[in-house]
């Protein structure tokens, strides 16, 4: 049987980042155990690289790392230099905070570089 043809799996939760100043959507990759959030470089490559959007000379190259845990998703901020916040509060270097629908992540201070997590 071919993938994708078995109707009886349990629906996967699609989790994306929309980016709030351009409201572009990400898709969350659901088979990685940990997703890097950043921008390219040598050491750990982003699997969402923010490279691209504006003001992203704030966010760290590797900057924060989202898990999927069960059917929850975790964020975690990986010692970036400008700070991950969650709903506009800082979120400490190695402590998670469970995303929910709706949460505001901010990459770095001011709120410039904002994704909202969704599932659906």
């Amino acid at each position: 049987m071919s993938a994708g043809t078995h109707a009886t799996q349990l629906q996967q939760q699609t989790a994306k980042l929309i980016h709030v100043q351009s409201t572009t959507p990400l898709e969350i990759p659901q088979n990685l155990p940990v997703i890097h959030i950043g921008k390219p470089n040598d050491l750990v490559p982003p699997d969402i690289d923010v490279s691209g959007f504006t003001n992203a000379e704030i966010v760290s190259r590797t900057h924060a790392n989202i898990r999927l845990e069960g059917d929850a998703y975790y964020i975690e901020d990986v010692g970036s230099s400008n700070g991950t916040y969650i709903n506009n509060i800082p979120l400490p270097k190695g402590n998670r905070h469970r995303l929910r629908p709706g949460d505001r992540i901010a990459l770095g201070k001011g709120d410039l570089v904002s994704f909202i997590f969704q599932l659906s």
